[in-house]
Parts: structure tokens; sequence; C-alpha cells
């Protein structure tokens, strides 16, 4: 298969992988606090990681090594917290739309951080998707009045993050095999996230004893494996095989993944929730479409 071709393969599966995420950090939560579920989520991916590529890690240079450290703080580590805890006040479906800012502040970091330059168009685009997530976010409040519509600003700085690391991969981490890269991150977080698992009483007997610490761990072990070791290879391999906001277009489909499981689960989306989802991802279609123009 063409690297054309597997692109889009990709693109597919990993909002698929991605979009289905968000509801099993919520039911996740039903079991655990964001800590627990964080450090747990973490654990089982780097002991999955670990056991099947550890042979990756021999072909990472020492000058790689911190870009490496630096790409799984960004990409998984914090952001791992962040949705947990914003998704204790915000609906799933939401986290998973916001989360389209991506590659909006792909194009940001990349010419701040990495000169890549970018046009008065996908400028426009960025403005447009800012303001799609501001009103969400003033919707999401009026119609769900009892939660706290401000950890939603934990999904858009962990939205920032992911556009750091994007940027990481593409211009620093060419050289090194996704499945390294993916390994290296997580070798560098399991300490940490071991530390955070027993300090927050992860598998303590109070939560082992709880009514949904079954099913919550469960959900955890599938969004670890499928969320995290799976989905994260196969987006290093796509970024190094496309670009950065190509790769991280993979969020115009998870909203959709995403409200699918949302409405399912009993989540409330009104019509001017639908019009702001709208705006957000014309944002990132104009920034997209631009790229690609000027590539062409």
């Amino acid at each position: 298969m063409s690297d054309v071709n597997r692109k889009w393969v990709y693109l597919i599966v990993l909002s698929i992988i991605w979009g289905t995420s968000y509801i099993l950090i919520k039911k996740g939560l039903e079991g655990f606090t964001p800590i627990q579920l964080g450090s747990v989520r973490i654990v089982i991916t780097s002991v999955v990681l670990l056991t099947v590529g550890y042979k990756s890690l021999r072909n990472i240079s020492g000058k790689e090594w911190f870009w490496v450290a630096l790409s799984g703080l960004f990409g998984s580590f914090i952001p791992v917290f962040l949705f947990s805890y914003a998704e204790t006040e915000i609906d799933s479906s939401i986290a998973s739309i916001l989360n389209s800012l991506v590659p909006l502040f792909t194009i940001l970091i990349g010419f701040f951080a990495f000169r890549i330059s970018f046009t008065r168009n996908q400028l426009a685009g960025v403005l447009v998707g800012l303001i799609g997530a501001i009103l969400l976010i003033y919707m999401g409040s009026n119609i769900n009045p009892g939660k706290n519509y401000w950890y939603a600003g934990l999904v858009v700085l962990a939205t920032i993050l992911y556009a750091c690391n994007a940027n990481i991969i593409k211009s620093k981490l060419q050289e090194v095999s996704a499945m390294g890269i993916a390994v290296g991150n997580f070798a560098f977080m399991v300490i940490p996230a071991i530390v955070l698992m027993i300090l927050s009483g992860a598998l303590s007997s109070s939560v082992r004893e709880g009514d949904y610490f079954i099913s919550s761990l469960g959900y955890v072990i599938v969004l670890s494996i499928l969320g995290t070791c799976v989905a994260k290879v196969m987006f290093n391999r796509l970024i190094q095989i496309s670009s950065p906001v190509f790769s991280v277009s993979v969020t115009y489909l998870i909203p959709v993944v995403g409200i699918f499981w949302g409405l399912l689960d009993g989540e409330r989306f009104s019509i001017w929730q639908v019009v702001a989802s709208g705006i957000i991802l014309l944002g990132v279609y104009l920034v997209n479409k631009k790229r690609n123009a000027s590539r062409s």
C-alpha cells in the first residue's frame, strides 16, 4: 500500500479509536478519580509497549532522547490527566469536539516555534475555529448550568500540547521509528505514573471494593491498549508519512464518533451546539484546505 493510501486508512481508523476514547474516559471515571485513571492508563500502556517494542529503543540516538521525552510529556502524560479532569465536569461529546482545535494550534505553534509559514486565510481559519470553541463552551454552560464549563479550558490546553507534539515529531524525530517514539515516550512516563498510582490509592481496597471498579478497569484497559498503545504508534507513523496538519486532521472525524457515543449515553446536545461545532470544523477545514493548496 502506498503512503498516500496508507495515511487515509490511518486517519479513519484513528478517528474511530480516539472518538471512542472520550466515552471510555467518562466510564472509567465512575470507578476512579482523574489522577487514578490517568496513572493506571499510563502504567498499563507502558507495560504493553515496553513488552512488545523495547528493542526499538536501541535505535534512538542520544540527541533524540530529549525530544522523545518532550514528545511524551506533551503528547501523552499531561493530556491524559487534563482530559480526565475535564470530563468530571463536561460531557464526553463536548471534549471530542473541542479536540478539533488541534490543527489550528498546530499551525500557530509550527510558525512561532518552528518557523513554518502560514497564509492569511489559514490565520482566518484559526480565528473562526476559536470563535466556534468559545460559542460551544458558552452554549454548553447554558444547557448544563450545574456543570463547571471552565473545565473546558483543560481540553483547550491539551490541544495546544498535542499541537506541540505533532510539530516536534515532524521536525525533530523523522529518523526515529513510530514504535520507537511511542515506547520511548512511555519509558520516561512509567516511573512517575507508578508513583502517582500508588500515592492516589488507585489499587487500594476502598477503590477495589467499589461498585464500578471492575467495569471501570475494563474500560481503562481498552482505552490503554487501543486508545493509547495502538493509536500512538499509528499516529506517529501518520505524521511521518504526511504532514503535521494532515495528521491532526483526524479531529475532523473524532467529533462525529464522540457525539454518537455521547448521545447513546444520554448526553444533551442542542442545535446551537451543532452550529458551534460546525464553526470549529469550518475553521479546521479552512486551515487544512489552504495548506494542501499551497503544496499542490
